[in-house]
């Protein structure tokens, strides 16, 4: 009896130390997440007369029917599968070279490391600086006799240039994460490699990739959460439209332009984020379920 009481003793001083930990995580995590999911079943009228009519399952069932809402999904899925492999194979390369012992390489590192320390609404600025048509990178393409683009007036073009810009700016990050990795890499196989004449291309697939899969795999589920959230960069290019022709229009711009440019609509927003929610817990646990799979042979 006297065991016990002091257990629980010892567990409510416990939670009292955590008490504003738990008070933080349901106020600004649990509470909203949990609010959320209650407006994407309703119809919610927040201006003038506040109104909650249950609609059930409507706003999801809208969602198949609205042409908007695909049109971002595959905007954003196109996005993802483009930007996640290339970010991640660039950072790999780039980890590799500067771990290679080359001249001047704490410099270069400083240097590859700088875009990820800029303001994600600041490099959109200066990106549309240097996507206008009289711009930095039109006038480079001209120079060397390349075609040159109207980056962020034309449909087919505009969701590229974002992506140029992400994979810049978002690789020098991952880059770190693998260049920590490298330093656990025992030198004894390069050495053992070396010794029955692999080159270095060999010893980069059959010796660094394989020892960097763990990493490989929390890259890869980083950068997938991170792209499918795509907001700030499509919001800054087409003045939150989305334009040009719903071109650079992303889910969570989409959302956004729900819950708070038309009224009415903030249930089917909500609706709309509880599934892109799903959407990347579905992708994050396939991605590590796969990973799991290759590391068993």
């Amino acid at each position: 009896m006297r065991n016990r009481k002091k257990l629980l003793r010892e567990a409510g001083q416990g939670y009292l130390f955590m008490s504003p930990t738990l008070f933080v995580l349901l106020l600004f995590i649990i509470g909203p997440i949990l609010y959320a999911i209650f407006l994407s079943f309703h119809k919610v009228q927040l201006l003038g007369t506040v109104s909650f009519d249950f609609v059930g399952i409507d706003n999801f069932t809208r969602i198949a029917d609205d042409s908007r809402a695909q049109i971002a999904l595959w905007n954003t899925f196109k996005y993802v599968a483009i930007v996640v492999p290339t970010q991640t194979f660039l950072a790999l390369v780039l980890a590799a070279s500067l771990n290679a012992g080359l001249k001047g390489q704490k410099f270069f590192r400083i240097v590859y490391f700088l875009p990820t320390l800029t303001s994600s609404a600041v490099l959109t600025l200066i990106f549309m600086w240097m996507y206008n048509q009289n711009g930095l990178i039109n006038k480079m393409l001209d120079i060397v006799g390349l075609p040159t683009y109207n980056w962020m007036g034309d449909p087919s073009v505009a969701l590229n240039a974002i992506m140029i810009m992400n994979i810049w700016s978002t690789a020098p990050f991952f880059m770190v994460i693998y260049l920590a990795a490298l330093q656990g890499i025992p030198d004894s196989l390069y050495e053992a490699a070396d010794l029955d004449g692999a080159n270095a291309i060999q010893k980069f697939f059959y010796i660094t990739v394989p020892n960097l899969r763990p990493v490989t795999s929390f890259v890869v589920i980083m950068g997938i959460i991170g792209t499918f959230q795509l907001f700030d960069q499509s919001y800054i290019f087409s003045a939150g439209s989305g334009g040009p022709n719903n071109s650079t229009l992303t889910v969570v711009l989409l959302i956004y332009q729900y819950a708070f440019k038309n009224l009415g609509t903030m249930g089917y927003a909500a609706a709309l984020a509880f599934a892109l929610a799903v959407v990347i817990l579905t992708a994050t646990v396939l991605q590590r379920k796969f990973s799991k799979e290759e590391s068993l042979y």
